[in-house]
């Protein structure tokens, strides 16, 4: 029995979605480096006082938080705030 033979052009229609997967998630990853690098924003850090956390700068506001009703959860009665720092309460 001879070898079992493969063409060129196989081993090639094989070879093309796995580049094409690897530029695009290379793409993908270099637009998403280049946009974090050229956010004109404070990252922002944590500060605890007690038993709350607070976060000191960064892009976005509590004011922000509170327009797109993030930070209160309305359907449990009783709980006003599901931010980090109230859960210790």
């Amino acid at each position: 029995m001879g070898r079992a033979r493969t063409s060129n052009g196989s081993r090639f229609a094989g070879v093309v979605p796995l580049i094409a997967g690897v530029v695009s998630a290379l793409a993908l990853t270099g637009a998403a480096v280049y946009t974090v690098a050229e956010s004109q924003c404070d990252p922002g850090h944590y500060v605890r006082d007690g038993r709350q956390v607070t976060l000191v700068g960064s892009c976005v506001t509590g004011a922000d938080l509170r327009e797109a009703g993030i930070g209160h959860d309305h359907e449990r009665s009783g709980a006003d705030s599901t931010s980090p720092g109230d859960l210790n309460r």
